[in-house]
């Protein structure tokens, strides 16, 4: 068995013969991995079924679908990605040819998570080998039947001598950072996050980071309850809830929440039955560790569960459950959730709203449901994300010609909710 040494030796000495710069190869590479998520759609729903539980609708479309309109988008844009950039020129370069020109940066490492442990490594690694790059692929040991599956499937499909997958968890993971990438594109967690950029400073390595946040959900206005909760309860409890985008929590009038608090019990049974437990379409929570933190978070509010609350640990499951009469320092606003828990906070302005969503830091995604387009244009102004979706959740994840990130904004405006 190579050591991690052994592997970025091969990969670099691999790029450094140039084999990944040509169009012809990087579109092998490209069709291959499309092949391999073609062959193996049953197998990856099976992993992802062991791992989270998770349905078989919702790991087709977010673990397969999104990962091939990736796919397609690159293959149909890589021969113009590759062309270099002409610019404008002055008068003292008018003779002259003036462009930019784009290059891979060489050995890449690509860390996963578990909460879409093929999506959230896969997406990334489309974009590496467009770019022509070697890479490192560190799948998350959380997800280990995924885990597994990947480690099988790419040196199947994928160069051997320019893509490696590393296994392990946090010690092999700590091991892998100490040695020297052109680039490391990390999802989780803050607290690694700042693991993973203390590594990378020793050799000035850009990192990209894909990190969660309390993503704010705003309720105002003029609004159709009950089409705000059906695309609420899409959007917050889709994988149990365990989404870097999934509305942390619902900022609205004691009015709104009045009408919005059945709307959301009635979604939730015509969703999921009147046993959500016995559903199949309900992901469980990815580990014990996981379950015990986010029944701590609940059992500390000092907010009331109007929706839901059951749970059982050997399962592994919360039931959707819904908090309201929560403070602004309650236990469930003191970090990100990343669960099937949704606090409720009634305020009456649309002004402390938005300030409220301030004293937190810029998330990942912001929700607006109103049907008045002067209260989402106020919040678009007046507000910054990395996403902003007005009166639907999620659905931006889905365009690739999106970028995703953190603030760098990008934006779906649906004007209207009604159903």
């Amino acid at each position: 068995m190579e050591s991690q040494s052994q592997v970025l030796e091969r990969l670099r000495t691999a790029f450094e013969s140039r084999v990944t710069i040509p169009e012809k190869f990087r579109r092998t590479q490209l069709t291959n991995l499309m092949s391999m998520i073609k062959d193996n759609e049953e197998q990856i729903v099976n992993a992802l079924h062991k791992d989270l539980t998770k349905p078989k609708f919702e790991a087709i479309l977010s673990e397969v679908e999104i990962v091939m309109n990736e796919l397609h988008c690159a293959l149909s844009n890589l021969t113009s990605w590759m062309q270099p950039e002409y610019v404008s020129k002055n008068l003292a370069t008018k003779l002259d040819e003036c462009f930019v020109r784009r290059e891979p940066l060489g050995v890449v490492l690509i860390i996963g998570p578990w909460n879409y442990p093929m999506q959230l490594l896969i997406v990334p690694l489309i974009g590496a080998i467009a770019a022509g790059n070697c890479v490192v692929i560190k799948p998350s040991e959380v997800s280990a039947a995924t885990d597994n599956l990947i480690t099988e499937l790419i040196p199947k499909y994928l160069s051997k001598d320019c893509y490696a997958v590393v296994r392990g968890g946090a010690k092999e993971t700590q091991a892998l950072l100490k040695n020297r990438f052109d680039h490391i594109f990390y999802t989780g967690s803050q607290a690694v996050a700042r693991v993973v950029l203390q590594a990378a400073a020793v050799h000035l390595t850009p990192v990209t980071l894909e990190l969660g946040g309390k993503c704010p959900c705003l309720i105002y206005g003029r609004v159709n309850a009950t089409a705000a909760a059906h695309r609420l309860v899409w959007s917050k409890f889709f994988n149990a809830g365990q989404s870097c985008v999934a509305p942390d929590y619902v900022l609205c009038s004691k009015a709104t929440c009045d009408a919005l608090v059945p709307a959301l019990r009635q979604v939730l049974e015509d969703f999921y039955g009147s046993d959500i437990q016995k559903s199949p379409d309900m992901s469980r929570i990815v580990t014990p560790k996981h379950w015990t933190r986010l029944m701590g978070l609940l059992n500390r509010t000092k907010g009331k569960v109007v929706v839901g609350g059951e749970h059982d640990e050997k399962d592994r499951y919360i039931a959707p459950t819904v908090v309201v009469d929560v403070a602004e320092d309650d236990a469930l606003m003191e970090e990100e959730i990343f669960g099937p828990i949704l606090p409720i906070l009634t305020i009456e302005s649309l002004e402390e709203s938005i300030k409220l969503t301030k004293t937190k830091e810029k998330p990942l995604a912001f929700y607006v449901f109103s049907d008045e387009s002067s209260v989402v244009k106020k919040v678009l102004e007046n507000s910054s994300s990395g996403g902003f979706c007005s009166n639907d959740g999620i659905v931006h994840m889905a365009l690739p010609g999106l970028p995703f990130g953190g603030v760098g904004i990008r934006i779906l405006l649906n004007n209207s909710i009604d159903v």
